[in-house]
């Protein structure tokens, strides 16, 4: 079990006046210096704005791009502070250089952003030292950054081992969505793995199979199992070279009473475009000079039949080739049909990984999930059943 903000603010001696370092995930799309997506600013709102408003000396670390433990002015944080003020609609300080003196005389109630930390040679190395050197700014440590939690650096995993350390706000939400979805979820449960290619996925459909009652299998990564089962998919994406792992996969699935879903009518076309010309068929119809590029209609309203069976669904990938239309449809569909029942609140359904993410949100229905977690990493290894070093120090 993990302590919550909702500890942190029991403590008898109150935190007021003290300082807690908050690592959240500020790591935003930029274009021409001002933020493209404030999504990750919005998420860490709740967390900064509670702890200052308790009277907090708020220390915000996040890192941002990859300045390999240099110091790199382009990478700087500095900028973010200006962003997240906007968000929130308050005052956001930054400091490059913390010590903590510099921290002693910050205000109560204040919000600072620190210096960018894979700036740190020792970031990523979780070197002792930093994380020694890192602990003296503050009396306390919540980790709100999920999203950075698969990564056992200083600021997500080793200033759990020396402050007292709790999840924040966004984290707290991610773990229980998490929790409820596979670690603790309400049969049937069904699961959802798109994306162009199965190498990038083998260990999360190996772990998926002994885990839920359905696994729905789509994007290029069907094509390689279709192709395992003696389907000829034309010149479609394909991993001819992983047929015997694809099989094993079905096998392992047959073993745990998994039923795995492959779509038996698909969308051909001969180029990959927006608008191609292009045909349904049944996968033993796919012409060789044709390629796969999305589930059939007859697919996917079976697949909505089976989704109206479930009560818990994890979703990871489109099912095809969603940002050129008419390629979009099946997604757009099954992620209606998801929606809905959710909305009716027969269905959890839980969403993670950017590609899902845009690909929800094209649908209209981003909003309408249970949870829709904006990790890429961290949410796969999660599905892989990995033990993530950012959440597991904080279960102390």
């Amino acid at each position: 079990m993990f302590k919550t903000i909702d500890d942190l603010l029991a403590d008898p001696h109150g935190i007021a006046g003290k300082p807690v370092l908050v690592r959240e995930d500020l790591n935003v799309p930029m274009h021409d210096g001002v933020v493209s997506d404030d999504t990750r600013l919005l998420a860490a709102m709740p967390t900064l704005a509670e702890l200052a408003d308790h009277g907090a000396k708020v220390l915000v670390l996040a890192h941002f791009g990859r300045p390999d433990g240099k110091v790199d002015p382009a990478l700087s944080l500095q900028p973010m502070a200006g962003a997240l003020a906007s968000v929130m609609g308050r005052h956001v300080g930054f400091l490059g250089a913390p010590d903590r003196h510099a921290v002693d005389i910050l205000e109560p109630g204040s919000i600072t952003v620190l210096e960018n930390t894979r700036f740190y040679p020792g970031e990523k190395t979780n070197d002792p030292a930093l994380a020694k050197q890192m602990a003296s700014l503050a009396d306390f440590y919540v980790n709100d950054a999920f999203s950075a939690a698969h990564r056992a650096h200083v600021s997500t995993e080793g200033l759990a081992h020396l402050l007292p350390a709790f999840a924040g706000r966004a984290m707290e939400a991610e773990l229980k969505a998490l929790e409820i979805a596979l670690d603790q979820p309400e049969h049937p449960v069904a699961a959802v793995v798109g994306g162009s290619k199965v190498s990038s996925k083998l260990d999360v459909l190996t772990h998926l199979v002994g885990k839920v009652d359905h696994l729905i299998i789509g994007g290029g990564m069907a094509n390689t199992f279709l192709a395992a089962r003696g389907v000829d998919v034309g010149t479609s994406l394909c991993e001819h070279d992983l047929a015997e792992t694809a099989n094993a996969i079905l096998d392992a699935a047959d073993k745990a009473n998994c039923t795995v879903h492959l779509p038996y009518d698909v969308v051909v076309a001969k180029t990959f475009a927006a608008h191609a010309d292009h045909r349904t068929v049944n996968v033993h119809e796919v012409a060789a000079d044709e390629m796969i590029l999305d589930i059939g209609d007859a697919a996917v309203e079976a697949l909505s039949d089976v989704l109206k069976t479930c009560r818990t669904l994890v979703w990871n990938g489109p099912l095809g080739a969603f940002e050129y239309p008419p390629f979009d449809r099946a997604t757009v569909a099954l992620a209606r049909t998801a929606a809905a029942l959710t909305r009716e609140g027969t269905l959890v359904s839980v969403a993670g990984g950017g590609d899902t993410v845009a690909a929800l949100n094209h649908a209209g229905v981003g909003d309408d999930f249970s949870y829709v977690s904006t990790a890429g990493g961290a949410f796969l290894e999660w599905m892989e059943g990995i033990e993530l070093p950012g959440v597991k120090a904080l279960h102390r």
